[in-house]
């Protein structure tokens, strides 16, 4: 692929920046490259097949008689040197099956560094962990909204908080590398990792993730209270077509380039030290040796200096699944030599078997010296860039804010600002503290529908974690009102069948009776927490039992309240009309209750928009920026593009006008600079955040155009009875488009600028 400089709009500022950065840290890299040429240059063959060796905790631990591991979890000393003394590994990851405590951590991270430490090794280990929403793999840390929510926020300085303060407990627990963020482009919401996504937009994805990564890393060299991020998954795997997960996904190089790519090109641009690949295959390439992508793009054309790693067992399965590698030793070849720095193998004893297979190909000449010291050499750039080479283990007292209450109000703002209001028929929000309110729902009394998947456990689905002292739905509302004010009736339970998630009533009885004594009813609907292949769903129709618990309070002619706590947008169309309210609370978090209920009493205002376009039908995937042929009608009553609510969409208690759009010139050339500018007019008596939206479509083009693209946004303040004015700046790149060449062109001719209901035109001449 070629000529990726133009990606996206609004991202030279930020390139500009980053070069600047690059530049002053230019001597700083020439020296720890010549230093990283004389560590690998001493190193043996098999010292350095080592350090592209990852392995999972579990290997490593004292286990049972059943070999799991024993808690509390305890490094095994024989295991341990025979990854690190014998097989020279340089990488472990994971926790076993559930959180640690940070005692626990106290105890592995120091055992696993101690052969660096008493100079057995000259490498240190790099420890990586899935910290998803916060670190959600040891025991009272902050859990924040999962992805999908934060880019509801539409906030880029929250994000770069949850990323700062992730960061720092990761750093607390001793860990400096972070297997996220995920920038995927959610596009297809049957798959089971779109909860953490930042979305259906390139551009919201770019400028979300950019500011993840900001947080994540503190600069271009992350210090004792930052973590190298870890962009994921590169490229495509969001796309499967079926929706199952790690299936095949089918994109053609111009909708590569303008939809899938831009997020990883921003993160690079951005210093990402890390990179997990692609565990699905795109046009019949598995990720894992699509070496066009990986070596070519990734750090040719964009000059990435990081190290590409692998899924979990990805080598092996060009094997044994993608088929396209007739033995393990070729996939291990393929995958390497296509660019892949590092593998996770991860287990026992296919570590040992990819060290031997991995050291008998670069002595036999199938991987080169060269490219082998390239991968090593990347590994260490980034241990180098974490400082574990001086401080392998942190000072674990230098964390006194972990799980600290200052931590807490932060995920707790975060939840506020991306709860989004979909529905409020006549006013029925906020609610007054007067009426009875009945708590209802399967999703309605358990943290695990809060937080989702990674959250203790892989599929966050075990109760027993749950963090002490965080509130569910109905306990939000007993707090604020007390319990003799509230009712409560789950009304139905969600479980899993066969590998699939299904709903039961649970004493209908008494949730009918408890309808009748309430004035409103807030009914907690969504799903099973779940993630990879355990979350692969059969319909994005939620259950008919879910939904008969809203039509048996309709039938009672009750004010009902829905609240949407899922990973994912479930179809809900049959039961929208019926609700007086209807609220997307996303997967929120610990203290995700706490936010809604102070939002559903007005205590707080709604700001949160629609990462995503919501669908009206199953079967029915639609986006924003389709173009205008996905309008024509089909015949009757039919609209072909119909969705339930539109990508960007969200209420608020307040009243806000747009007017005054005006655009600094009418025609412009290719080094021109454009200035739009809005105004804003908050006619209630109630302040407001609001998320300005501008797009543009381009009106012609010798490709069918997309019908709008987002191109800016900005969350603005708005003061009750007040305006306030708001300019952006456009330039070249957000006015071009990949052309039948394959690269980025920009043509003359008529541009529309839309904000809100507001467009003016702009035409584009060449001088």
């Amino acid at each position: 692929m070629k000529n990726l400089l133009y990606y996206f709009g609004g991202m030279l500022l930020l390139l500009f920046s980053c070069k600047s950065a690059q530049s002053i840290t230019s001597s700083k890299s020439s020296f720890e490259d010549k230093s990283l040429n004389a560590r690998i240059a001493q190193m043996s063959i098999e010292e350095k097949v080592g350090q592209t060796c990852q392995i999972t905790l579990d290997v490593i631990t004292q286990t049972d008689e059943k070999g799991a591991t024993r808690i509390p979890a305890t490094i095994d000393t024989a295991k341990l040197n025979e990854a690190i003394l014998k097989y020279h590994v340089g990488s472990i990851l994971n926790v076993g099956s559930h959180t640690l405590s940070l005692s626990e951590w106290k105890g592995i991270i120091p055992a696993v560094q101690n052969p660096y430490t008493t100079g057995k090794t000259n490498v240190p280990i790099i420890y990586g962990i899935d910290a998803i929403h916060g670190v959600n793999y040891t025991v009272g840390a902050t859990l924040f909204p999962q992805e999908i929510g934060l880019a509801a926020t539409w906030n880029p300085e929250l994000a770069k908080n949850f990323g700062e303060i992730t960061a720092y407990e990761t750093r607390a627990s001793g860990i400096p590398w972070n297997f996220s963020p995920v920038l995927d482009l959610g596009r297809q919401p049957l798959w089971s990792r779109t909860f953490e996504t930042l979305g259906e937009d390139p551009y919201l994805i770019s400028q979300m993730g950019a500011a993840i990564i900001d947080g994540y890393q503190g600069g271009t060299t992350p210090d004792e209270y930052h973590v190298a991020a870890c962009m994921k998954h590169f490229v495509g795997y969001s796309a499967a077509n079926s929706g199952r997960d790690r299936t095949p996904a089918w994109i053609p190089e111009k909708y590569m380039k303008e939809l899938y790519l831009p997020s990883f090109k921003a993160a690079v641009e951005h210093g990402a030290l890390t990179v997990m690949i692609n565990s699905g295959a795109v046009n019949g390439i598995p990720g894992h040796i699509n070496h066009h992508l990986i070596t070519e793009t990734l750090k040719g054309e964009w000059g990435f200096k990081g190290f590409a790693v692998s899924d979990w067992e990805d080598f092996i399965m060009l094997h044994t699944v993608h088929s396209t590698s007739p033995s393990l030793a070729d996939g291990y070849v393929q995958a390497f030599n296509a660019g892949v720095d590092m593998s996770m193998v991860p287990l026992s004893p296919q570590y040992q078997e990819y060290c031997n297979i991995m050291v008998n190909a670069v002595k036999s000449g199938k991987i080169s010296m060269e490219r082998l010291d390239d991968a090593v050499r990347r590994i260490l750039y980034v241990k180098s860039k974490l400082g574990l080479f001086e401080r392998p283990v942190p000072t674990f007292e230098n964390y006194p804010k972990f799980g600290s209450a200052e931590f807490q109000q932060a995920s707790l703002n975060s939840a506020l600002e991306s709860i989004t209001l979909l529905k409020n028929e006549n006013g029925i929000l906020p609610l007054s503290k007067n009426q009875k309110v009945l708590i209802a729902g399967p999703t309605s009394n358990n943290l695990i529908y809060l937080n989702g998947a990674w959250t203790h456990t892989w599929q966050g689905v075990d109760t027993a974690y749950n963090t002490s002292g965080c509130l569910t739905v109905r306990e939000a509302f007993e707090k604020k009102l007390g319990k003799e004010n509230c009712l409560f009736s789950q009304g139905a339970e969600l479980y899993s069948e066969n590998s699939f998630e299904k709903t039961r009533f649970v004493n209908l009885t008494d949730y009918k009776e408890k309808v009748k004594q309430a004035d409103v009813v807030v009914l907690c609907l969504g799903e099973l927490p779940a993630t990879e292949k355990p979350g692969d769903i059969l319909s994005l129709n939620l259950d008919s039992e879910q939904r008969e618990l809203a039509k048996l309070a309709y039938d009672q002619n009750k004010k009902v309240i829905l609240v949407l706590l899922e990973g994912r947008p479930r179809i809900i169309h049959n039961i929208v009309s019926g609700a007086s309210g209807i609220i997307q609370a996303y997967l929120p978090g610990n203290y995700g209750a706490e936010a809604l209920v102070s939002l559903m009493y007005g205590e707080n205002n709604f700001s949160g928009k629609l990462p995503y376009t919501y669908p009206k039908f199953d079967g029915v995937i639609e986006f924003y920026d389709h173009p205008k042929s996905v309008d024509r009608s089909k015949s009757g009553d039919f609209k072909a593009y119909n969705p339930e609510w539109d990508f960007g969409f969200g209420l608020s208690y307040s009243k806000v006008d747009y007017s005054a759009l005006t655009l600094s010139k009418e025609t412009f050339s290719e080094n021109d600079s454009v200035a739009v500018t809005v105004t804003l007019k908050n006619s209630s008596s109630i302040a407001c955040k609001e998320v300005i939206q501008l797009y543009v479509s381009d009106d012609y083009a010798s490709l069918i155009p997309t019908g709008k693209s987002l191109k800016r946004f900005c969350k603005i303040d708005v003061p009750a009875n007040s305006g306030v004015s708001k300019t952006f700046y456009l330039n070249k790149a957000d006015f071009q488009f990949v052309g039948a060449n394959g690269t980025f062109i920009l043509e003359e001719g008529s541009f529309t600028i839309r904000i809100a209901d507001l467009s003016q035109k702009l035409s584009y001449q060449k001088k």
